[in-house]
């Protein structure tokens, strides 16, 4: 499975994703994420590994 999310919260060590192509939205600790993730970043989720979208 492949997915895009873009980062809509940090809380501490943890990020709040939302999928770009529905509603749908989790929490993940911050240091699974590439690093220089921030609030508004764009992630591609695919292998069970996140990489920045530019």
């Amino acid at each position: 499975m492949i997915f895009d999310y873009i980062v809509t919260k940090i809380d501490g060590e943890y990020a709040y994703l939302k999928r770009l192509d529905c509603d749908d939205e989790i929490f993940i600790a911050l240091a699974l994420l590439p690093e220089n993730t921030d609030i508004g970043t764009k992630l591609h989720w695919e292998n069970f590994e996140y990489s920045i979208i530019k």
